[in-house]
């Protein structure tokens, strides 16, 4: 099997995602967490002055509208110089990065030194057969869709398997639910809800997003149940590709993530480096 998508759909399907994400969050949270946001060139730009985390500005989806260019990689750091951004993290695929990259790095205060995440893709229908097939069941881990009154756990519960602080975060986690294109679904383990996955489904395309299981409920089977639901509900949904992203393995270390997504049936697209931006002197 191989998945064929291209670097336009996976880059703006997570930028939509993520956009919505943050600028559907209550006024009192963008206010708490001094958010701005803007469409530049076809992509996003998203600022949180005070986010303690640093996670959560970032720019991302170029290079589809219009080409990464010198002139635009300035305006979307005159966007973080204006807000008073901290520091911000630009993600744009291997495929979109110019010649002349190095030199507008230098310019704009990029440096090279992020992590690097892998994009993966996998159509729908065979994820499902996949999860159909594989006949494995949660170790006492139930999952379902979120109900609107499970929101502020759900959220509660994500930034916490996260290692993020719960307030203001989990009330913009839950401020999703409900909202046009979302699917939260949660994982339970005797009644206690453990896990949480999200989608955002655009175009035909599923964006997976917030995977996560609280740690005393790992190792039970959870993520990769979240991941099948997820998938179950993208098909009835009419779907044809879901799209996800998590952390590139580096030498010695072990993503569990990475390697649920690949049994599924996720195929690593690209690999894409973050490139961290601090406001010079």
């Amino acid at each position: 099997m191989s998945t064929v998508v291209e670097p336009s759909v996976a880059e703006q399907s997570e930028a939509e995602a993520l956009f919505q994400f943050e600028t559907r969050a209550p006024e009192s949270v963008r206010t708490a967490l001094g958010m701005s946001a803007a469409r530049i060139g076809g992509g996003v730009v998203l600022s949180m002055t005070d986010d303690v985390t640093h996670f959560w500005s970032k720019a991302l989806g170029f290079g589809v509208a219009t080409p990464v260019t010198a002139e635009l990689v300035k305006e979307v750091c005159d966007f973080y110089r204006a807000a008073g951004t901290p520091q911000a993290v630009l993600q744009i695929a291997p495929a979109f990065l110019p010649e002349d990259w190095a030199d507008i790095c230098e310019r704009e205060g990029i440096t090279a030194s992020g992590s690097a995440w892998v994009k993966l893709v996998c159509p729908v229908d065979e994820a499902v057969a996949r999860a159909d097939a594989s006949g494995r069941s949660p170790d006492g881990i139930r999952v379902a869709p979120v109900e609107a009154e499970q929101a502020d756990v759900w959220g509660e519960v994500m930034m916490t398997a996260f290692g993020m602080p719960v307030e203001p975060y989990a009330r913009m986690a839950a401020g999703s639910v409900g909202q046009p294109g979302w699917h939260p679904h949660a994982a339970w383990l005797d009644g206690e809800l453990v896990g949480t996955g999200t989608m955002y489904v655009r175009d035909g395309t599923a964006q997976f997003f917030a995977g996560s299981v609280a740690a005393h409920a790992r190792n039970r089977g959870g993520q990769t149940a979240l991941l099948a639901a997820r998938a179950r509900r993208a098909q009835q949904l009419g779907c044809g590709t879901l799209v996800a992203e998590t952390g590139a393995e580096t030498p010695g270390t072990h993503n569990p993530s990475l390697h649920n997504m690949l049994r599924l049936g996720f195929e690593v697209a690209y690999e894409r480096r973050n490139w961290p931006w601090k406001p010079t002197a």
